[in-house]
């Protein structure tokens, strides 16, 4: 009797924690693995290994295009998929790769908006206020907008992982690499304000340095915190990448060099710094330009 893709997918995602995979990419990568076997079960047809073949993959990714999905989200079943049998033929649990030669699904460029000055001003004022989650939202915006980091950077910091003398923090990236980050001093204030309210929260005795209502704060936690105080700023659809993009943005636009913006947000690739970098390559061009004035000068 073939195996079943669920049970495949526990083993799977062993697999990718024994590697050192973050809790993000167990996530995408066992939903692509979850998505196609359900996919199978709206077919009638046995969510089991025998069914993971080149004709029905390809008949699931025309499925997943038909039915709107975003060409992004097909590419990220796509890179899940094709990971997950990866594995299997690595494990010796199929001889081929069923995905061999299905090209990557194209995702057209899609500049991700910097936020401006003005939003903003708007999203810190919305989380104005004394009571401990106004302080901690405060906070975790404006650790993000400061660094640049990673959602799960930002949930991995603990109490001591954080340097408010030195205005600089510890976060573990991907790959399970440990960088520093560096905040300026009105977040310096904020972190501080948030600790000073942390030691009265139910959950203090935790390590992490941000809190919720049931414990650490989780990745969902701040894409919920943030999308509440966007919508509450007038910035709809805000979420954290959004900062990320920003940093980049702004550390580019101020004469930071490609190199250095590479360490502090933590790639390896330099495709991952072109595909931040680009976001609004057209007004850090025109700036510079303003700025060099060569007629100007003579």
């Amino acid at each position: 009797m073939a195996e079943r893709l669920s049970d495949l997918e526990s083993s799977f995602r062993r697999h990718l924690r024994a590697e050192g995979k973050s809790d993000s990419t167990l996530r995408l990568y066992g939903q692509s693995v979850t998505f196609y076997a359900r996919w199978l079960d709206e077919q009638g047809r046995p969510a089991t290994l025998d069914e993971l073949n080149r004709v029905a993959i390809r008949e699931w990714l025309a499925a997943l295009v038909d039915s709107g999905k975003a060409p992004g989200t097909v590419r990220t079943r796509w890179k899940g998929l094709h990971r997950f049998c990866t594995w299997l033929v690595a494990e010796g649990e199929l001889s081929a790769h069923p995905m061999d030669g299905l090209a990557v699904p194209a995702v057209p460029d899609k500049p991700v908006p910097i936020l401006t000055d003005d939003q903003l001003a708007a999203v810190l004022k919305a989380c104005a206020g004394t009571r401990w989650y106004e302080r901690r939202d405060e906070a975790v915006i404006r650790f993000l907008l400061d660094t640049g980091c990673r959602v799960s950077e930002l949930t991995g910091l603990a109490v001591a992982d954080v340097d408010l003398d030195h205005e600089m923090a510890m976060v573990l990236g991907k790959g399970r690499k440990i960088r520093p980050v560096y905040f300026a001093a009105r977040t310096g204030r904020a972190l501080d304000r948030w600790l000073r309210e942390r030691r009265r929260h139910r959950w203090a005795h935790l390590d992490a340095f941000f809190l919720g209502e049931r414990g650490a704060l989780t990745p969902d936690g701040v894409r919920e915190l943030v999308t509440v105080r966007g919508r509450a700023a007038g910035v709809p659809d805000l979420h954290p990448h959004r900062f990320r993009h920003s940093f980049a943005h702004d550390f580019l636009l101020n004469g930071g060099q490609e190199r250095d913006l590479k360490r502090l947000a933590g790639w390896s690739s330099d495709a991952m710094l072109e595909r931040y970098g680009s976001a609004a390559a057209d007004m850090r061009a025109r700036e510079a330009a303003k700025r060099l004035r060569r007629g100007d000068r003579v």
